[in-house]
């Protein structure tokens, strides 16, 4: 069952705030990554390529934790735990999103060779931290 976010957790999701995203490696261990995120209504979504890492872990095992904080407050940060799907993104629209959210500009061109994936997470468990 999905979690629905509270106005302050949009907030921070919305912002040009970083994640760290966590996923379980094969051989149980965890492997971190921060990445640029978007908000899709109570979902979160971020862009990567099919041959990373990550996309092959979450292929694999579903299950991600993701910490994002502000950053102009560090102590206030959200931790949202959840499984992904993984979408094929061939025009590639969300890195081109994302780039403009964070940077304000198009990203580099990117080889059509490259396949790029929308990582959906769902959300099962959201906690928060401020002060």
């Amino acid at each position: 069952m999905s979690v629905e976010f509270n106005e302050e957790t949009r907030k921070l999701l919305d912002g040009r705030n970083f994640a760290t995203v966590a996923t379980l490696n094969r051989d149980g261990g965890p492997q971190t990554s921060v990445v640029w995120i978007a908000r899709d209504g109570d979902a979160v979504v971020f862009s990567t390529t099919a041959g990373r890492l990550k996309a092959r872990n979450l292929a694999r095992d579903p299950r991600i934790s993701l910490t994002v904080y502000d950053t102009e407050n560090p102590y206030h940060s959200v931790d949202i735990r959840g499984t992904v799907e993984l979408i094929e993104d061939p025009e590639k629209s969300l890195p081109r999103e994302l780039s403009q959210k964070y940077l304000g500009e198009d990203p580099p061109p990117e080889s059509d060779d490259v396949p790029r994936l929308i990582v959906r997470v769902t959300p099962r468990k959201i906690s928060g931290f401020s002060v």
